[in-house]
């Protein structure tokens, strides 16, 4: 495989907070327990956990159900034994690509801790307890012509954890459809179709696929809705009830915090905002906090009555965290940016409750491409940031490289002449009246946009003329930049391994790069 770098700064939506992790973490450390930058961070962090012999033996048990012949949960009953953890709401046929990233980035830190001499696990935290289905009941692909592709499950939830929300037709025959003509599409649909049986769950079938990706690989999957998980949360949940005002405002002095610094809250809290919601009658319901009770469709329950019923309660984003690693023996975490920023809201629940903190490490990111866009992009002479202002622009921007050299030499000649005219006019005009200056000025930025204006519609008619380079604009936006999203977090992994074969996860993985913290361009 061919991988050169891309700065997340020169990516469009990266946050102030996100850019100062990766390359400024040193502005970050009232945020963060531990980070990666730091010498020893995984040796100190795992130093701090606290597990005892007990509790991994009911963390073993829970997980072994699901994690049946799994190597890992051997390694994991050992004393001493740290998860390297990530996770993700469980989306129709595996959700974005960026999932697939995760999981392994987090092995790759396995095999590193283990070669320092920290023996780990990768664990797979399956968000099941979300309740947003709008977010996971569709998937996007392509065809080889890379047209996006949506495919949807077309029911209701009705509030209920997705997770638990049955498979009912899913569109199993429309994905084989649409990667009918790629050279793995049977390989890969008829192993989606073994994982998304009607009778299973999003969340079953869900974990099933992601086993079957990384079969070889070591990684546990954790549910969080298994009455035996449950269990083990309980502790957390209720130390989070019991000092519930506390963690309130030091959560909005958190927030408040991050102003001066230049970032921003990624959850806002208030101080009625409850860190559990609650589940009943299949449902996850949204409580309000006032002072120790809690309210939710007019009914109102005491700290003290929540905290009997712990195990039906769901932490929010920034108390799932927290429960997670006081599940689990966690030396660190792996996630996207808002996840990093989200542990730096929860790093005082930390505090509290844990007393202690995994470090965080942001995923890898790759932008994929077959053989023939990367020799377009030369062809071309475009690079990724030609895709952020929309189709419109690239193939406008493809079609100026169609334009003789002749008369794109008569443009440019222009250009120039008019600019070097209106400035020796301009001086002109300054010397004989000085409030002439800005009607020059103005008459310069009309110029400039009218023979901007005729250059692009030059291009246009070339790009009529060649139906091949339309073609080519249209090939690769669809790939690289599809509907305005960087490609991981729009498509799922499935046209990939249907271009690329089933292998190609183990490509992937050879290119994560736990020195380098930019994003990726992999052919």
């Amino acid at each position: 495989m061919e991988s050169s770098c891309i700065r997340y700064a020169d990516l469009p939506g990266a946050s102030r907070l996100f850019l100062d992790f990766l390359y400024h973490p040193d502005r970050l450390t009232s945020f963060y327990r531990h980070l990666p930058s730091e010498p020893e961070a995984y040796a100190r962090a795992a130093a701090e956990i606290d597990f005892p012999d007990d509790r991994r033996a009911a963390l073993v048990a829970a997980l072994a159900a699901r994690n049946a012949g799994n190597p890992s949960l051997d390694l994991l009953a050992r004393p001493g034994t740290v998860a390297v953890v990530t996770g993700q709401q469980v989306g129709l046929f595996s959700g974005p690509a960026y999932t697939v990233y995760k999981a392994l980035t987090a092995v790759k830190l396995v095999r590193q801790l283990e070669a320092q001499g920290i023996p780990a696990v990768p664990v797979f935290w399956l968000a099941t307890e979300d309740h947003d289905f709008a977010e996971v009941n569709h998937s996007w692909v392509f065809d080889p012509r890379h047209r996006p592709i949506e495919l949807e499950m077309k029911i209701s939830s009705s509030g209920q954890p997705v997770g638990n929300v049955m498979l009912a037709q899913p569109p199993v025959d429309e994905l084989r459809t649409a990667l009918a003509d790629f050279p793995f599409a049977g390989e890969v649909s008829e192993l989606v179709r073994e994982c998304y049986t009607p009778g299973r769950t999003m969340g079953e079938a869900f974990g099933t696929l992601l086993a079957r990706l990384f079969t070889g690989y070591g990684l546990l999957q954790v549910d969080p809705m298994v009455p035996a998980v449950r269990e083990l949360a309980v502790p957390a949940i209720r130390a989070a009830l019991e000092i519930a005002p506390v963690l309130a405002r030091e959560l909005i002095e958190r927030n408040q915090a991050q102003v001066p610094a230049g970032y921003y809250a990624q959850v806002h809290f208030e101080d009625h905002t409850s860190l559990v919601f609650l589940l009943e009658a299949g449902r996850r319901l949204q409580l309000r906090r006032h002072e120790r009770e809690y309210l939710v469709n007019g009914r109102r329950f005491a700290t003290e009555e929540l905290m009997a019923r712990a195990a039906d309660l769901s932490p929010n984003a920034l108390l799932r965290p927290v429960v997670q690693d006081s599940i689990l023996p966690t030396v660190a975490y792996v996630g996207g940016p808002a996840e990093l920023a989200y542990l730096a809201q929860a790093e005082v629940i930390y505090g509290e409750i844990l007393g202690g903190m995994p470090v965080p490490l942001h995923r890898a990111g790759f932008t994929l491409l077959d053989p023939r866009s990367r020799k377009l992009l030369d062809r071309y002479k475009v690079v990724l940031a030609d895709f952020f202002q929309g189709e419109q622009v690239l193939k406008e921007r493809l079609a100026f490289m169609l334009i003789p050299p002749e008369l794109s030499q008569t443009l440019d000649e222009t250009k120039t002449t008019a600019e070097s005219a209106i400035e020796h006019l301009g001086g002109e005009l300054k010397a004989f009246d000085p409030t002439l200056a800005a009607v020059t000025e103005r008459s310069r930025k009309k110029i400039a946009y009218q023979l901007s204006k005729i250059e692009r519609k030059v291009g246009r008619e070339l790009m009529r003329r060649d139906e091949r380079t339309a073609a080519d604009a249209a090939y690769l936006y669809g790939l690289i930049y599809p509907n305005r999203h960087l490609q991981e977090r729009f498509y799922s992994i499935l046209p990939f391994l249907a271009c690329h074969g089933l292998d190609l996860i183990a490509q992937v993985y050879d290119n994560v790069r736990l020195d380098c913290p930019d994003h990726q361009l992999l052919v």
